[in-house]
């Protein structure tokens, strides 16, 4: 039985085309007929705006005497080296396998109340995991359904925002509370597109509201209302990884190239004896980007080769809006070089495609 987000009667009323999303009805992409499909909105938020309902992720809380230094003792980044006001990238990991249970947002409000924004299918397994080693004094809860989470992004995001009477005067993963049209909301410069932009948490039941005002704001700015569809080409083309796809149980960070997500100064983390491992011996795979040399698609779960040899597989996979070609993540075997050739398996037609380092396009995040 699928979840539904608050605006799901707003993307209905705009005849959405909705999939199943971690559980929840989502909204892919728009109708063409009014402006929309994925690339239409790819490029609305590369050149302009676009805004997002992503309120499927997930929401929790730690909240007690210790939060932060029991927190940091699980997950893989280091909550000290962010103050009060700032978000942090970072994951949890198993502790044996050393594969990443979730990636994961962190808001640190104080050092006994931290917010976290999960994926939306890994929310119920990270707070139990983090319930079940919290001390006495430390409570941890899922408020999965307690806010939306609304994205603005693309260069015109700050010009929407202040035409809103909104102030914006926040550094990158920086947040704060402040009041549109009179509702209370979380905002955070943070996003999942490489554009300048922005996360507004208000509470579930102003959903729609926030919305409302800010599918009138990007009109002038000639802005799209985005699906989902359009946020996977656009991290895709980031390198941005996508749990499930480029992280999961049997992906480590080091095999993801994520070792800047982890505070290896740290005494404690899960996994950190299997990180401390393949930072010594090297991981026996690493996350490369792949860049199109001709016409071919790449997918995820498609076999790249060198020769007549497998040396790895795609992740994820797409036609990049921005270049034109198409373009893939995948994990190689790390003796495979950045500016090697390699021929990726598309159906049984052999692709050629270039080793390249992510981000494919500029990031335009700060």
């Amino acid at each position: 039985m699928s979840l539904y987000s608050p605006l799901h009667q707003r993307h209905l009323a705009l005849s959405a085309k909705l999939a199943d999303f971690g559980g929840w009805e989502m909204p892919i992409e728009y109708p063409a007929t009014t402006g929309g499909g994925v690339i239409a909105e790819h490029t609305a938020v590369r050149e302009r705006v676009g805004i997002f309902d992503v309120s499927h992720l997930g929401k929790a809380e730690i909240v007690g005497a210790g939060a932060l230094e029991f927190l940091n003792n699980l997950i893989t980044n280091d909550l000290t080296k962010i103050t009060d006001g700032q978000a942090q990238y970072t994951m949890l990991c198993d502790d044996k396998s050393g594969g990443v249970i979730d990636d994961l947002i962190v808001y640190r409000k104080s050092a006994e109340n931290l917010f976290l924004i999960p994926n939306a299918s890994n929310t119920t397994a990270v707070v139990a995991a983090i319930s079940a080693v919290a001390p006495v004094g430390i409570s941890v809860k899922n408020l999965h359904n307690n806010f939306a989470v609304i994205a603005i992004q693309g260069p015109k995001a700050e010009a929407v925002l202040k035409n809103l009477g909104v102030d914006i005067s926040l550094g990158y993963m920086a947040f704060s509370e402040i009041t549109i049209a009179g509702i209370r909301t979380i905002i955070c410069r943070t996003g999942y597109t490489g554009e300048h932009g922005y996360e507004l948490l208000p509470a579930w039941q102003d959903a729609e509201k926030i919305w409302d005002l800010l599918v009138e704001g990007i009109k002038s700015f000639d802005g799209r209302v985005c699906g989902l569809g359009a946020r996977d080409t656009l991290r895709t083309e980031m390198g941005y990884p996508l749990h499930g796809h480029e992280l999961s149980l049997a992906i480590t960070p080091m095999q993801a190239n994520a070792s800047w997500a982890i505070g290896w100064k740290k005494l404690n983390f899960w996994g950190k004896s299997i990180a401390d491992r393949e930072k010594l011996n090297g991981p026996n795979r690493i996350l490369r980007g792949l860049k199109s040399l001709d016409r071919g698609i790449p997918r995820g779960g498609m076999n790249v080769k060198s020769g007549a040899a497998i040396i790895g597989e795609i992740t994820s996979g797409t036609f990049s809006p921005t270049l034109r070609v198409g373009i893939a993540l995948a994990l190689l075997d790390p003796k495979i070089a950045i500016g090697d050739t390699v021929t990726i398996d598309v159906r049984g037609r052999e692709s050629s495609a270039v080793v390249t380092k992510p981000p494919f396009v500029q990031s335009k995040v700060k």
